[in-house]
């Protein structure tokens, strides 16, 4: 019997197994923000047990509330910072060089195909895209993973979806990943990888993998993953040309973590996505989902467009190319925040930066502050967001607030409408 891409990663990374359903995995990368990791250094240093398994393995940032916006968020930046100085933690990226972890951890080149990853925060699932299992853990785990560079998991079980068939235009990777989500419910995929396979997917760049990915955990599932090939590698290559003679060499080399052909998985969910509309979410969870057209002329009176789910420069550029010569209507708050500083000077070399300011945003540094209502676009009771986000949670953005996830194309022509509406993008 073939195995999945997840059932092959654990088996190369396995340590011991306990019990029958329960996988001691080695750690390929643990990944670290000033929100949750502060709590797992603290009860460390408390147990005398200040230290890393390896120092070269780990990588943090500051990226969920940057810069400070009060004392206790600074203490939290304080016990990160100081901690990576005592353990000699190289890439950690502080004030000024930080971005997204979920941004900029790929685009530093720290994920590569058939890893093992964790981190302290439930969009780690993101990394996926790049063949690898990620994902979000416990404070415990958390801390054990820093220490002993281990975690433990249950059995791998997976999801295969084969998405067909062409996107029309102005239809996006957050259109697709919110209709898997409304077609599956919020717990249709709970403890099992979801693989993403298809046409559809072969087709999308890294970035539109990512998105994908991002939301598995919208599903309930514990990771995302997308099987590594050209696109993978072509992404990599800056970071793995020493380790290859040629692309195809590395092609070949990860093509040993593919699904086999005969693998088998707990359910298997085909759909043609050829007639899909972009999509938009009602109500408080991310399964509850309609049509644009069927929401259209919902006010707001806030869009966002950033975070790990819709703040790389292929999100902004979509946006841009709706927003270029208008400006967002009377009365709305526009907010973006590009992901990292890269996409941050990117978006200011081409221009797009400005067409933000002329539309009448605001365009802040990278952040995660606004998605989880900590900073920089917190709502008041009673408003509404028209969000990139990844979760209309009740009080997500703000205690009493209200959510809509949506692309980035169809945020930019909300921002301009000032009620929900599809893109001119789309045909």
């Amino acid at each position: 019997m073939g195995k999945t891409i997840a059932q092959k990663i654990f088996e190369t990374h396995l340590i011991d197994k306990p019990f029958a359903e329960t996988y001691v995995l080695k750690l390929d990368r643990v990944f670290c923000h000033e929100i949750t990791t502060p709590i797992a250094i603290n009860d460390l240093v408390e147990r005398k047990k200040d230290r890393v398994f390896d120092a070269s393995k780990i990588k943090a940032v500051i990226d969920h509330v940057t810069p400070a916006k009060d004392s206790k968020t600074a203490i939290q930046g304080k016990i990160l910072r100081d901690w990576t100085k005592r353990n000699n933690i190289k890439d950690f990226f502080d004030i000024g060089s930080n971005g997204i972890c979920h941004a900029i951890f790929p685009e530093k080149g720290f994920v590569r195909p058939g890893y093992t990853v964790i981190m302290g925060d439930s969009h780690t699932c993101t990394h996926g895209a790049f063949g690898a299992f990620a994902a979000g853990v416990g404070t415990t785990d958390l801390e054990v993973g820093i220490l002993k560079g281990v975690c433990a998991f249950r059995a791998p079980k997976s999801i295969r979806f084969i998405l067909t068939g062409k996107l029309k235009d102005g239809v996006y990777a957050k259109d697709v990943i919110l209709f898997l989500i409304g077609q599956i419910g919020v717990n249709g995929a709970t403890n099992c990888v979801i693989e993403f396979t298809g046409p559809v997917v072969d087709n999308f760049c890294m970035e539109e993998r990512m998105t994908l990915c991002n939301m598995a955990v919208e599903a309930g599932g514990t990771s995302g993953i997308c099987l590594p090939d050209v696109k993978t590698v072509e992404y990599l290559w800056p970071f793995i040309q020493n380790d290859y003679v040629s692309k195809d060499a590395a092609i070949k080399d990860y093509s040993k973590w593919l699904s086999d052909p005969d693998a088998e998985y707990e359910k298997v969910y085909t759909y043609d996505l050829s007639n899909l509309e972009p999509l938009v979410t009602f109500g408080y969870k991310p399964d509850q989902v309609k049509t644009v057209a069927d929401m259209k002329g919902t006010t707001i009176d806030q869009v966002y467009i950033g975070s790990c789910t819709n703040g790389r420069i292929s999100d902004l550029r979509i946006a841009a190319q709706i927003l270029k010569g208008k400006h967002i209507a009377p009365g709305i708050r526009g907010i973006v925040s590009p992901a990292t500083p890269l996409v941050y000077k990117m978006a200011l070399d081409e221009g797009i930066i400005t067409v933000f300011l002329e539309a009448g945003f605001c365009v802040t540094n990278p952040t995660c502050g606004a998605c989880l209502g900590m900073s920089n676009g917190v709502l008041a009771e009673g408003e509404v967001c028209a969000s990139t986000t990844n979760r209309n949670f009740n009080g997500r953005m703000g205690k009493g607030g209200m959510v809509h996830l949506m692309s980035p194309a169809t945020a930019a022509a909300t921002a301009v409408a000032g009620t929900i509406t599809n893109s001119p993008l789309y045909k």
